[in-house]
Formats: structure tokens, sequence, C-alpha cells
């Protein structure tokens, strides 16, 4: 991995076989990044995503083996037990450009990940919400 800081963002360069998921955790850890933006295009492969069943309170995951466009990546990192926590959704396209999206487990750099990590000034954190059944943003204020 390679990176480099300006303006309070962080571009950061995944290199081939890397993890993106577990790169980009150590990455935040290292450089004390508790909360930030996330974005970023490459290219993927050995991928899990999913999608969440509102009713089971489950995800149904999704293996792709095969080398993915990342076509973009939106996402966020949030404290969660103490630890930044990156939430990221991907869109991904195959080589007759059909795509496929969801919510990013992990996946494996095939080529390049380019992404870009604004800090943000913030504690924001996720707390366990029963009634979704996932660790959701825990904010100060409420608007009703």
């Amino acid at each position: 991995m390679q990176y480099q800081y300006i303006n309070n963002c962080y571009i950061v360069y995944v290199e081939k076989d890397e993890k993106m998921v577990e790169t980009l955790t150590r990455f935040c850890k290292k450089n004390n990044i508790w909360n930030a933006q996330l974005s970023g295009i490459g290219a993927v492969k050995s991928v899990d995503i999913g999608a969440y069943d509102t009713n089971k309170k489950e995800y149904i995951r999704h293996k792709l083996p095969e080398v993915w466009e990342l076509v973009n990546c939106q996402g966020n990192v949030i404290l969660k037990d103490e630890e930044p926590f990156i939430h990221v959704h991907v869109t991904l396209s195959d080589h007759n450009l059909n795509t496929k999206g969801g919510h990013l487990f992990e996946s494996t750099i095939a080529a390049v990940g380019e992404f870009f990590v604004r800090k943000l000034d913030s504690q924001v954190s996720r707390k366990f919400d029963i009634d979704i059944g996932l660790p959701c943003l825990s904010l100060e204020k409420k608007f009703k």
C-alpha cells in the first residue's frame, strides 16, 4: 500500500493482491482515522458481497471469484467497538459490462485500488440496533 496526505484527505493506493477492506482498516488504525468518507475505483477479484435481508436480519452473501472492474466504491469509516469500521458498498462490472452491486465484505485487488479517505473531525460511533439487527450510526441529534 502507498499513500499521500493532502488537505485532510488521504490518497491511498491498495496494491495488487492486497485485501481491500483489511488493508484500508489497518491503514485507518495506523493513522488514527476513526471517522471518514471513503470512495474508490480499481479492479478486484475474490469478491465477497451481499445484501441485507431485513426480515431475517441477516446478509445474503455471494462469492464472485472472477476479476471485476470496481466501477464505484462508496462508504464510510465509523467507530464500532472502539475500532474503525469500514462500511462500503460497491458497483462491479464484468468484462461484458454487466454489473452487480452490494455491501462489500472483502475483495482482493486484481490490478489497482485507488481510494480517497477523507478524514472527518468527529467521534461518531455505531451501536447495535435490535430492531434493525445491525450496528447503526449513533448521532447526537434527532430530527422529528
